[in-house]
Parts: C-alpha cells; sequence; structure tokens
C-alpha cells in the first residue's frame, strides 16, 4: 500500500488525526489465508484491550499475562506480536470484504498496537494495521464500535 497512513476524520472530512501504520508485506487482498490487508468499507466491530498496560501481549484478543519486551521475542521468534489495543474489523461491502472466502472479520482483521521496534510507515504486517502503541491508544480513546474505517491504495 501507498503511503502507509491512518487519518482519523470528523464529520464533514475534517482532519483530526494521523498516524504512521504498517500494511500486510504481501500487499492487498481480500482473500481467506492471504496474508493481505483488506480494502474498502469496514466498521469497528470491538474494541479490545481497554486500560491494559503498554505492550500488554494479546494472542487470540486475550491478554496472556505477559508484557512485550526484546527478551520475549527473542523467546518467541516468529511470533506475531498484537500488543496494547485491538480494533477489530468487520467488512461492509458483501463479496468484497464481508461473507464468504473474503470475510474480513472471520479473518481476525485488526488494527492494533506492535512492537516499538518494528518499522511502521512501511509494508510489514500479516494482513492487520500495525500501529506505534502510544498511537493505537491514542486512537482506541478516540473511535468507538460501529466506527466506519476505509482501507484504501493511494
Amino acid at each position: 500500500m501507498g503511503a502507509q497512513r491512518l487519518r482519523l476524520l470528523a464529520g464533514g472530512g475534517r482532519l483530526l488525526a494521523e498516524y504512521p501504520v504498517s500494511t500486510s508485506s504481501r500487499g492487498t487482498g481480500e482473500a481467506n489465508g492471504s496474508e493481505r490487508t483488506p480494502r474498502g468499507w469496514h466498521v469497528i466491530r470491538a474494541r479490545i484491550g481497554s486500560g491494559a498496560a503498554v505492550n500488554t501481549v494479546f494472542v487470540g484478543r486475550r491478554p496472556t499475562g505477559e508484557i512485550y519486551s526484546p527478551r520475549l521475542r527473542a523467546g518467541h521468534p516468529g511470533r506475531d506480536w498484537i500488543l496494547t489495543r485491538i480494533l477489530w474489523l468487520s467488512g461492509l461491502e458483501p463479496g468484497r470484504n464481508r461473507l464468504g472466502g473474503v470475510d474480513t472479520m472471520r479473518r481476525y482483521v485488526y488494527i492494533h498496537g506492535a512492537p516499538d521496534d518494528d518499522p511502521v510507515g512501511v509494508p510489514g504486517s500479516h494482513g492487520c494495521i500495525k500501529m506505534r502503541n502510544d498511537d493505537v491508544i491514542d486512537l482506541f480513546d478516540r473511535v468507538a464500535a460501529g466506527t466506519r474505517v476505509n482501507i484504501r491504495e493511494r
């Protein structure tokens, strides 16, 4: 994806905040199992992690009791680190990103925090949208379940 930015807009399109993000290293796409970032209109289905400590590790949308550290990372090479907060997305466009073999929600695509030493602003996720932890907390505190999200390429 192009600019690798998430923009939070108010009604009328006024820019409230902008954050660097990382989308899939495999590009965009909607197919189950593709590990690509899905495009189109989505909605925040669920907000997970309210009040969790920065760097709280989540697996299966549940906190593991671990706090991310470089030492923990070294002990779990290849782990897909989902940290701090999760905004679980659900597609709104049947046949494009909802239902059947293209269902964003069933693919468990999130906007989530990532280790601060992971690059953002460039592709690098497994299909989700990764953010710096402070940024995902800021975004999480500004949006509600039901907020619409448009993922597009420039």
